[in-house]
């Protein structure tokens, strides 16, 4: 009888955290601190640095779908080609489709494909690299704002947690420019796993740390759209990663203090 009353609890509670999904969940006025002057996001560039083709869609998609329905320029600089297997042209090419999907303009998507950035555990980045390719990003393209990885980097790759780095490094020398930065914040493993449950601890973690922003994604099924795009990832593992996972309900970003 246990079990019976466990297993309810358990649906009772996915229930009503996709109920707070699907009606109008996200704090527009707790979202809208990212930009932390007070105005209209239409029209924000806005640009999200990651490592790899598929980042923007396991990771990012709850700010990125945000953003979008907010009207904000949204544009991607993607570090590698994610070449570790041999697939760099192919990954290439789904992650154009894959931006399709969460609206950002082929035009306003960068994948660089460098012989000194490529995909791999192992594969140290040059954090000097990293930062002048990221100023130049900023200046042909007028970034108000910039959102990556923190230091763990989600998944505690070394290519994420180079790319935070790039940015720490960007700021650092660059302090006399309002360029506003926001890092995602890693979940333990516990957390990294209750699915649309971890709403509820992203809001009251929120509450206690009032500088973190939390945005809830409210079309989780365009996430999971742009994560197919990926095919040549989208395998049964990643498959339950993106319906299992915290990051496709939720993101939890933090302000990058340089």
């Amino acid at each position: 009888m246990a079990w019976l009353v466990v297993s309810l609890s358990l649906i009772a509670i996915w229930v009503a955290s996709f109920c707070k999904i699907f009606f109008r969940a996200t704090s527009t006025s707790s979202a809208a601190a990212i930009f932390d002057d007070g105005k209209t996001l239409q029209k924000k560039n806005v640009m999200f640095v990651i490592a790899h083709p598929d980042d923007e869609s396991m990771f990012f998609s709850p700010t990125i779908n945000y953003l979008a329905s907010n009207a904000c320029n949204l544009h991607i600089l993607c570090f590698s080609t994610g070449n570790a297997d041999g697939m760099g042209s192919i990954r290439k090419d789904e992650l154009h489709r894959a931006c399709a999907v969460l609206k950002i303009p082929r035009q306003q998507l960068k994948i660089l494909d460098h012989p000194n950035l490529q995909d791999g555990f192992g594969q140290l980045w040059s954090h000097d690299l990293l930062k002048e390719i990221i100023q130049e990003e900023v200046t042909n393209h007028d970034i108000h704002t910039i959102i990556t990885f923190d230091n763990y980097g989600v998944s505690g790759h070394c290519n994420h947690q180079d790319v935070h780095r790039g940015v720490l490094k960007f700021l650092q020398t660059n302090s006399g420019r309002n360029i506003k930065a926001w890092e995602l914040v890693s979940l333990n493993i516990f957390r990294k796993y209750f699915g649309p449950v971890d709403i509820w601890l992203s809001i009251l973690s929120a509450k206690q740390h009032p500088s973190k922003v939390i945005i809830i994604n409210e079309q989780p099924w365009k996430s999971f759209k742009a994560m197919a795009q990926h095919l040549s990832q989208w395998v049964w593992f990643r498959k339950l990663f993106v319906s299992f996972s915290s990051y496709t309900y939720a993101n939890t970003l933090n302000r990058i203090n340089a």
